[in-house]
């Protein structure tokens, strides 16, 4: 292999990043990466979802819902993501994750990380509620629920918040996807 050809490939090599969406249940984190999923598969780039619920249901099973066992599943879907990162793959975590410290420590293992704090009010996630969690929660069926008797920590510094109550998926689409270009993450359009 000659050395124009080596340095063709080496340019076009992806750059990995996890997208960490955080906020409560129902604020639009899944819907917002899915859209985003969508569009950076339209435009060809190597990407992963790892869903809380997924991640639940496959890799942690078995985890409860105490402090250490949420931080033991967001170190988990972390270490994932890492590989997945390291190996030039767009990872998107979407994780209620509710505690910032662990949050934090997933952030510096992995690096190349963008917090996108999914931000809604609790009133407007219990109204979007459909799997009816909020109102088990409120009637003492849910134990620990996050939001209601269990805190949500917001992150003090997301490098982007979308406000699901204010703004359309399109426009919460549209920061990330600025921020990701602002970083780095996206290559450049070529023009031939």
């Amino acid at each position: 292999m000659n050395s124009r050809t080596y340095d063709r490939r080496e340019s076009m090599k992806q750059r990995g990043v996890t997208i960490w969406f955080t906020g409560l249940s129902g604020a639009g984190k899944t819907t917002i990466t899915r859209a985003l999923e969508q569009k950076l598969r339209e435009q060809d780039y190597p990407v992963e979802i790892l869903d809380g619920d997924v991640v639940r249901e496959n890799l942690t099973k078995g985890l409860g819902f105490s402090k250490e066992d949420r931080d033991e599943n967001i170190r988990r879907i972390g270490f994932v993501a890492n590989l997945l990162t390291r190996h030039g793959v767009i990872v998107l975590v979407s994780a209620i994750s509710p505690y910032r410290e662990i949050r934090e420590e997933v952030k510096q293992r992995i690096g190349d990380f963008v917090e996108v704090f999914v931000n809604a009010p609790l009133a407007v996630c219990e109204d979007r509620d459909v799997k009816g969690l909020y109102k088990r929660a409120r009637n003492g069926e849910i134990k620990s629920f996050t939001g209601i008797d269990d805190p949500y920590e917001p992150p003090l510094n997301p490098e982007v918040e979308c406000r699901t109550d204010q703004e359309t998926i399109e426009e919460s689409l549209a920061k990330v996807w600025q921020k990701l270009e602002e970083m780095g993450y996206l290559r450049k359009a070529v023009t031939v």
